[in-house]
């Protein structure tokens, strides 16, 4: 009888960590506030398939004149909507823009998970690459947040012209040792967002951008990246808080990240 008490409540434990672990990782919400016409951009409203068959939701913003395309990874809260500053910037640049919402975020079906976040990427990518006819030298993948773990976990996968990774952390574990004081172990844990052992592997360049001032995800973690990123890589370090750090930094955010972009973007002919 013990014994059985004993398995319950270690089963009880498992489902309230797990149950705990998500709500702390993923803020997703539905509701679509305002759409990139506001802003007097031109845009398609994209739907398209990951390869689990779930449907996802995206914008494809036009540039006047493209140069290329951002395929932009949100980060784990609201939804492609609140990402409104973000892709005024970005519109900016001459570059096209493709932000799309995970599963379980706005329009797009299913629930989120770190798999599932990884497919979403791959099939926004896809999108460009087979229906846009997209060349792999004039797409930049850039992620902010949880979105640059995203963004880094897609460079391994497909060719692009470099990668941006904005306020991206090593790992949870790393994460959570950094909040907590201990490292859990990994077994524990269903999602990991793995940065830090995927960037090794990383052969396109990389910019990594991290506010020294970030309060949610210290700097030190944005260093961690960099420092196992293999060349060519640059530092960017910004000030202000974790989501605002970019709008703080005004003009010298776009020209670093422009002077990055003109670079690297090929012409694939």
């Amino acid at each position: 009888m013990r014994l059985l008490v004993f398995l319950g409540l270690v089963i009880c434990l498992w489902i309230l960590i797990k149950y705990t672990e998500r709500k702390q990782i993923f803020y997703p919400l539905r509701s679509i506030e305002m759409t990139p016409d506001r802003a007097g951009l031109k845009y398609e409203d994209v739907f398209f398939n990951a390869s689990d068959g779930v449907r996802l939701n995206g914008w494809f913003i036009e540039a006047d004149s493209s140069r290329g395309v951002i395929l932009f990874c949100h980060g784990n809260a609201g939804n492609i909507s609140h990402r409104f500053d973000t892709i005024v910037i970005l519109s900016q640049m001459n570059l096209d823009i493709f932000i799309f919402d995970y599963r379980g975020y706005g329009r797009s079906g299913g629930v989120m998970t770190e798999k599932g976040a990884y497919l979403d990427a791959k099939a926004a990518y896809d999108h460009l690459a087979k229906v846009k006819k997209t060349k792999p030298g004039k797409i930049v993948l850039f992620g902010r947040s949880i979105g640059g773990n995203v963004a880094i976990d897609l460079a391994t996968k497909v060719d692009a012209a470099c990668l941006i990774s904005e306020s991206a952390f090593a790992s949870i574990e790393d994460m959570a040792k950094s909040i907590y004081g201990v490292r859990p172990p990994r077994w524990l844990l269903s999602n990991h967002f793995d940065a830090m052992s995927r960037i090794k592997s990383v052969d396109i360049p990389k910019l990594i951008i991290h506010s020294s001032d970030d309060e949610i995800v210290p700097i030190r973690q944005g260093r961690m990246l960099f420092d196992a990123a293999t060349e060519p890589k640059e530092f960017f370090e910004l000030t202000g808080s974790h989501n605002e750090a970019f709008l703080a930094a005004g003009r010298g955010y776009s020209d670093r990240l422009g002077r990055f972009i003109d670079r690297y973007l090929r012409s694939d002919e």
